[in-house]
C-alpha cells in the first residue's frame, strides 16, 4: 500500500506516507504469512528454531533469569539455560509476570475491536473511517483479502461482545457505499478480537529482556505493533551484543535500550491512545484536521504519523501547525 486514506465524514484526508529507506509503501501481511518468514529468516541465520515447544517455568537463580523449563509436543522435560533470557511472549508476558518487571505510562483498555477477514473487497488503501463514537477499517492483506476491522469504545465493550456479528455489520451500515461493497464480499474467517491495555514496561533486568507487545503495549488503531516489534528486537539485540562482547556494561547498554525505545515511542503512545478513545477532537484539532483537507503535505504528513515514518511530535509541532493553518481551509471534522 502506498496510500493511507482517513474518513472523518466530511473531511476526508488521502496521502502518501514519507519514505523510509527510500520507500513509501507499506506491507499489512498475516501473522500466518510473516511469522513464517522470521522463522525461517532465524533457521537461515543460525537460529535453533523449536516450534510447538511449551515453556513451563522461567528459572531463577538468587534473582536472576538463568534459563527456561519445558516441553516439546509429546515430549519430556527440557532445561535450558541462558546467560539472557528475552520475552517475546506478548503483553501477557510470562517472562514479565516472572520478574515482575515494572510497568509505567499504564492507560487501560480504550476501545473493543474485532476483525475478520473478506475476499472481494474493491480496497487497494489502508483505509479508515470514524462515525461518531464508531470506527472501522479496512487494510488489504495476503492472498487477495482485506482485513476489516470495526471498534468501539471500551464502555460498549459487553454489548458488542454480546452480538458480534450483528454489531460489526451495523457498524460498517453507516457507511453506505462501504457497506455496498462488503454485502458483496465474502467472510472468510470467523470473528477475532478483544482489547488491549496500554503501557511501558522495564524492558530489562539480571538475566532477562523484553520485546514485542511483552515490553511495550498499545492499542492497535495505528496499526504499528509489528513495526515496534521489529524495532525493538533490533534494538534490544544491539544492546546485548554490546554486552556481551563487553563493549558496554550490560546495564548501561540495556537502560540505553530502554531510554531510546522511550523517546521514539512515547509520541506516538499519546496519539494512539488519545485516538483510541474514540471520542470527538477537541475544537482546535477539529480545525486542523479540516485545514489538512486538500493540502497534499499536510495529508502526506497525516498519512507518516499512522505510517511511523513520522513522529507525531513533529507533525503536531507548533511550526508545522501554524504552516498548515495559515494554507488550510474552513471545514471542521466532527
Amino acid at each position: 500500500m502506498d496510500t493511507y486514506r482517513f474518513d472523518f465524514d466530511p473531511v476526508v484526508l488521502s496521502g502518501t506516507p514519507h519514505p523510509v529507506d527510500g520507500s513509501s509503501v507499506a506491507y499489512a501481511p498475516r501473522r500466518t504469512v510473516l511469522d513464517k518468514v522470521l522463522v525461517d529468516a532465524a533457521a537461515a541465520a543460525g537460529a535453533e528454531v523449536r516450534e510447538r515447544f511449551t515453556v513451563d517455568e522461567i528459572l531463577m537463580e538468587d534473582g536472576t533469569v538463568v534459563g527456561v523449563r519445558g516441553h516439546g509436543d509429546g515430549g519430556g522435560t527440557v532445561t535450558e539455560r541462558a546467560r539472557v533470557t528475552i520475552g517475546a511472549d506478548g503483553w501477557n508476558s510470562q517472562v514479565a509476570r516472572v520478574v515482575d518487571a515494572p510497568r509505567y505510562r499504564e492507560k487501560p483498555v480504550l476501545e473493543t475491536a474485532f476483525y475478520t477477514f473478506w475476499s472481494g473487497l474493491s480496497v487497494d488503501a489502508f483505509t479508515s473511517f470514524i462515525r461518531g463514537d464508531k470506527g472501522f477499517a479496512a487494510i488489504p492483506t495476503s492472498d487477495g483479502l482485506t482485513l476489516v476491522l470495526v471498534g468501539c469504545p471500551f464502555a460498549q465493550a459487553s454489548a458488542f461482545r454480546a452480538d458480534v456479528e450483528g454489531t460489526y455489520l451495523k457498524t460498517v451500515e453507516l457507511v453506505p457505499e462501504f457497506a455496498e461493497d462488503l454485502r458483496g464480499a465474502t467472510r472468510e474467517e470467523r470473528f477475532i478480537g478483544g482489547g488491549v491495555p496500554n503501557f511501558f514496561r522495564k524492558p530489562f533486568g539480571p538475566g532477562w529482556a523484553l520485546v514485542g507487545d511483552a515490553a511495550y503495549t498499545k492499542d492497535p488503531i495505528t496499526a504499528q505493533g509489528i513495526t515496534d516489534a521489529l524495532t525493538g528486537a533490533e534494538g534490544c539485540a544491539a544492546a546485548i551484543d554490546e554486552a556481551f562482547t563487553g563493549a558496554r556494561p550490560y546495564e548501561d547498554a540495556m537502560g540505553a535500550y530502554q531510554a531510546d525505545r522511550d523517546a521514539r515511542a512515547l509520541p506516538i503512545f499519546e496519539f494512539t491512545t488519545q485516538l483510541a478513545t474514540l471520542e470527538p477532537p477537541p475544537p482546535e484539532m477539529q480545525h486542523l484536521l479540516g485545514a489538512m483537507q486538500g493540502n497534499q503535505a499536510a495529508m502526506d504528513g497525516f498519512a507518516s504519523v499512522v505510517a511511523g515514518s513520522l513522529s507525531p511530535g513533529e507533525f503536531f509541532g507548533p511550526d508545522n501547525v501554524a504552516t498548515i493553518l495559515s494554507a488550510g481551509g474552513t471545514q471542521s471534522a466532527p
